[in-house]
């Protein structure tokens, strides 16, 4: 059996009893050290954590960068790997990371980005035809840090870094439930809208029209969430209205500035 990787994971959670498991047992016995950012878990997460051998701090919520960037302080190793609560690496790509710094691979580059592929709760695995994105996740902490933004949670690595991509995916549970995932984007929609006020960004009102459609056709058909039948067509339509919703918050918020 192979040694620990010189790899420090860190994950921010909040009220994440429920799926912080999967996450910490796809990391279980090939990284150094596993930390958990609690910001006030009443759940029991920092308990799960525990049990699972991750160590557990405490942070209020400072906002989803910030956050990041005190998780990242709190490592021992130079190479980092983030994962959200909702998250976990699959074999795969955990076979594809211990035979890259078996074999000093990971030197090739200071930054690699990872597919992050959606799985829902009536899935086992990520679709073939899952929405994904990149991110860098796995970064030499010399080469890069996480962006100091209330809502966007991304490493900006230095002038020069070399950024390369992994094969492997991160399967990314995000959905409890429906009723889960409108809390979401409620919540998140607030965070956007303040974000943009405080750096002076005003949407255009003609937006309200077309904010919409144009999200529900990037979802259903650019987002393939059409390959899910009447599963996708739920997906879409939640995915236009948080969109939609964020626009509407934004023409909310100029009329009660004009009427204070």
């Amino acid at each position: 059996m192979r040694s620990p990787l010189p790899v420090s994971v860190f994950i921010i959670a909040q009220d994440e009893a429920d799926r912080i498991g999967r996450t910490i047992e796809s990391l279980s016995g090939w990284v150094d050290e596993i930390i958990v950012v609690d910001s006030g878990s009443r759940d029991g997460t920092d308990e799960v954590a525990r049990s699972l051998g991750a160590r557990v701090l405490h942070n209020d919520w400072p906002g989803y960068g910030q956050q990041k960037r005190f998780g990242e302080e709190q490592c021992r190793n130079q190479w980092l790997l983030n994962l959200d609560a909702d998250e976990e690496v699959t074999p795969e790509l955990a076979a594809e990371i211990q035979e890259m710094f078996a074999t000093g691979a990971h030197q090739k580059a200071d930054g690699w980005r990872i597919m992050i592929r959606d799985v829902y709760a009536h899935e086992d695995q990520p679709a073939s035809w899952a929405y994904g994105y990149h991110q860098i996740r796995l970064y030499d902490r010399t080469k890069g840090r996480f962006a100091d933004s209330s809502v966007h949670d991304t490493v900006r690595p230095v002038e020069g870094a070399k950024i390369k991509s992994l094969d492997g995916i991160i399967a990314h549970r995000s959905i409890r439930s429906l009723d889960f995932q409108v809390g979401k984007y409620n919540r998140y929609s607030n965070m956007q809208v303040a974000d943009m006020e405080a750096r002076g960004r005003r949407l255009p009102r003609w937006r309200l029209l077309t904010e919409f459609p144009a999200g529900f056709f990037k979802a259903y058909f650019l987002r393939r969430y059409r390959r899910y039948g009447w599963w996708g067509l739920i997906l879409a339509i939640n995915y236009a209205h948080a969109r939609f919703l964020r626009v509407a918050k934004a023409y909310e918020r100029e009329l009660r500035a004009r009427k204070d």
